[in-house]
């Protein structure tokens, strides 16, 4: 698989933007194919399963669907790219990919605890007043 990262390269330009809509999913493609390889680099089978990386993969996706400017999809998937090579070629540190795509913006580690739970009343009162 890495191989065929080191291969692969997004051309400068896109056409038109069916085509640049065209490379997006390729690049998604590419990311799904290589989760596996990324759960068995950084040892994530007992923090996260591939469908759950799959869906954060996906998150990032769609986070860009309101682009429509064919060069600024190819300077995203250039930068897609980039992430992704790095991940697969073991650049960066395992708490490095849980904090971005395990735990994420939507925070799939959830604190279900209350917060305030252990505070004095002084506390309790110091918080309400200064933070309210």
């Amino acid at each position: 698989m890495a191989h065929m990262l080191r291969n692969l390269r997004v051309p400068q330009n896109s056409a038109s933007l069916e085509e640049a809509r065209t490379r997006t999913f390729e690049f998604f493609r590419m990311c799904c194919r290589s989760i596996p390889q990324v759960m068995e680099i950084y040892n994530l089978h007992d923090v996260v399963s591939p469908s759950q990386l799959r869906s954060a993969a996906a998150a990032h996706v769609r986070k860009n669907a309101g682009v429509t400017n064919p060069r600024v999809i190819d300077m995203l998937l250039f930068k897609g790219m980039e992430e992704l090579k790095n991940i697969v070629d073991h650049s960066k540190q395992r708490h490095h990919i849980i904090g971005q795509y395990v735990v994420g913006n939507q925070g799939l580690v959830q604190d279900l605890a209350p917060n305030d739970q252990g505070l004095s009343g002084f506390l309790k009162s110091f918080y309400s007043s200064n933070y309210s």
